[in-house]
């Protein structure tokens, strides 16, 4: 169970990558942990917009001779525009370079000839179906509509945050002011604890009185505690600030001398402790150049979600949001 009072500086990156720029996403909680993160910090994660093409292609298409007969009598200048031309109508190169770029750039991929016959597959097909679609008149279809106007939302919202975020990047100075601020806030002493967590008080004075007549806490931990985060390793908590727990166990905790357990059970929001100090440590806190990266995106995820409330709060609406 987990034991911080704080949550971490950067939350999860979201599992869309149109989410970073969506105002209507909301993180969702993981669960408690008790095993420590880096003072505050949490490593970016790195999302594509892409994880594969929607269609493999197993086999070439291969164009009726009329219709090569056709590509080739074009002018060069329109070759040179489009991919291809597919009955008549031509796939813009823009099209591709688009694709491509998303598929290079956001999905960290190198640009390799097999790649690139893969993404020219993938719209020529993507033409041939949507013609095929369009003969058969779907695109007059009210959910074809209502899809698309969704869609339309939904690039915009996109490139509304994209271009806010560009237009207000976080300055080395606002860096700076963040990375005083934690580490201030961390605390000079860093403590390394055990614990074991049940649900009900008498549990626990049970176990402390097995404690006292000589079991190793380690093995009690692995047996009996409810958090399974530190279980398995014996209760063990890692290093951490007592900043980084609820207040009722690192007042506890901090008022222990190394190698001494609580006597009686410590109360909190998720059960009846048992704690066990078994060090003490000057904070060890990383330089600024370590979390720079993610001090960045945590001020600019704070910008932007300023951003998205005050355009909220600022609209004249009858509508009443739930939070």
């Amino acid at each position: 169970m987990r034991t911080r009072a704080r949550p971490p500086l950067s939350s999860p990156e979201p599992d869309n990558p149109d989410d970073l720029h969506d105002p209507f996403h909301r993180r969702q909680a993981h669960g408690p942990r008790t095993v420590r993160d880096p003072p505050g910090f949490l490593s970016k994660q790195v999302f594509s917009p892409m994880q594969q093409l929607p269609y493999a292609l197993r086999s070439l298409i291969r164009a009726v001779p009329a219709a090569a007969l056709a590509v080739a009598l074009l002018p060069a200048v329109a070759q040179a525009q489009n991919v291809a031309i597919v009955n008549g109508k031509g796939v813009p190169t823009a099209r591709f370079e688009s694709f491509m770029t998303q598929i290079t750039k956001q999905g960290n991929q190198p640009r390799t000839p097999e790649l690139e016959r893969q993404v020219k597959d993938e719209l020529v097909l993507r033409e041939i179906f949507v013609q095929e679609a369009e003969k058969r008149g779907l695109q007059r279809n009210d959910e074809y509509k209502t899809q698309m106007e969704i869609a339309r939302q939904s690039l915009l919202i996109r490139e509304l945050f994209a271009d806010q975020q560009k237009k207000n990047p976080v300055t080395a100075a606002e860096v700076q002011a963040e990375y005083d601020k934690v580490k201030a806030g961390a605390g000079e002493k860093e403590y390394r604890a055990r614990h074991i967590l049940v649900e009900k008080e008498d549990e626990a004075k049970a176990l402390i009185a097995e404690l006292k007549g000589g079991a190793k806490f380690e093995d009690l931990a692995k047996k009996a505690s409810k958090d399974p985060g530190s279980a398995q390793n014996g209760g063990d908590l890692d290093w951490a600030a007592p900043a980084n727990y609820v207040p009722e166990f690192s007042q506890a905790m901090v008022g222990l001398s190394k190698g001494a357990y609580t006597q009686e059970p410590v109360r909190s929001q998720f059960g009846f402790h048992i704690i066990q100090l078994e060090d003490v440590r000057d904070a060890q806190f990383p330089a600024l150049e370590e979390v720079k990266a993610q001090l960045e995106q945590r001020l600019q995820q704070a910008k932007i979600g300023k951003f998205r409330d005050d355009l909220r709060n600022k609209a004249k609406t009858d509508y009443k949001f739930s939070q």
